[in-house]
């Protein structure tokens, strides 16, 4: 958790020289800060690592220590619990606030999803979007992301309801190739960085990224702890001037990026530079909360039954700590 550590003299002058250089809030040296990632390596949630590792945040005046969790509702449970300081999730968290969870959106980070995509099996006769239309297409569970997507598909395609069939499969990497392989679906909804990879091996490739038909939806949303709001608000804008500046750097160094990302994914560098080319235009340049992906969440989260009415997004998140 947060605390403010002691800084001797050669530390306070380091500090001082920081300020010098840097343009925006800075944090009180050594402002330890708690993330929560709601998944280890999705792109929207990536840049902290990024920004952690080449030194940008303890720029900033802040000491991560990075948690990853498997979901955004553990990533909630644990803001509720006391026991993180920022939520680094998606725009779907949102619908967590709703519910009482203790945390404020701070900064949508990321617009569409192309870091999502429909892969198909590597000797699949289907070339275009169009060729799903009844067809079985993998999904990780009944009423999820991957779910609602390919309901989506059918409504922006015109083709109505059932025109595809929705085949829970998980989203472990194991089962989609196995249902790709084994011919067990005829496309999946998955992450874009899978698809890539199965390129090289020539197990399944990639169709679409679903950004090509879904648009924003605020993929990328950064939450902060309201304890954290109430005692120490200074830390929340240090965070936020960090994370665009992490963005920027990835912006313009993208080797190193991919290095980053290639060591955190597991993947190779060589689908990484892939993904990022595909990827690196969701960012958004300065966290302001988009109204159009708003109102696409606000629908979501009746679609996806998190919640049962639609609630009011003006409680949901605030534009106080982004730079002037």
């Amino acid at each position: 958790m947060r605390n403010h550590l002691s800084c001797g003299p050669i530390l306070a002058a380091a500090a001082i020289a920081l300020g010098s250089i840097i343009t925006g809030p800075m944090a009180s040296a050594g402002t330890a800060l708690t993330v929560g990632k709601a998944a280890p390596n999705a792109d929207p949630i990536i840049p902290v690592n990024v920004g952690d590792q080449v030194g940008i945040f303890k720029k900033h005046g802040l000491d991560l220590k990075i948690v990853d969790f498997l979901g955004g509702s553990k990533m909630g449970q644990a803001m509720a619990a006391g026991a993180l300081d920022i939520g680094d999730g998606a725009g779907t968290e949102m619908a967590l606030i709703a519910k009482g969870a203790p945390m404020v959106g701070v900064c949508q980070s990321a617009g569409p999803f192309p870091f999502l995509a429909i892969g198909v099996p590597f000797d699949s006769p289907i070339k275009s979007v169009s060729d799903l239309k009844g067809k079985k297409i993998g999904i990780s569970s009944s009423g999820s992301l991957t779910d609602w997507l390919a309901k989506e598909l059918e409504s922006k395609k015109g083709w109505g309801p059932d025109a595809i069939t929705r085949v829970a499969i998980g989203n472990g990497a194991a089962g989609i190739v196995a249902a790709l392989r084994d011919h067990l679906v005829d496309a999946d909804i998955g992450e874009t960085a899978l698809f890539l990879n199965l390129e090289e091996k020539q197990t399944g490739r990639l169709l679409i990224p679903v950004s090509d038909y879904e648009g924003s939806v605020a993929s990328g949303t950064l939450y902060a702890s309201k304890h954290l709001i109430d005692t120490d608000p200074g830390a929340i804008r240090a965070f936020v001037a960090a994370w665009l500046e992490t963005l920027d750097y990835i912006r313009s160094h993208k080797a190193e990026t991919v290095k980053i990302e290639s060591a955190l994914t597991g993947n190779p560098e060589s689908v990484m530079a892939r993904d990022y080319d595909l990827v690196i235009g969701m960012y958004t340049k300065d966290c302001k909360f988009d109204p159009a992906a708003l109102a696409t969440l606000k629908r979501t989260f009746v679609d996806l039954k998190l919640l049962t009415t639609p609630p009011d997004m003006a409680t949901l998140y605030t534009e106080a700590y982004l730079p002037k």
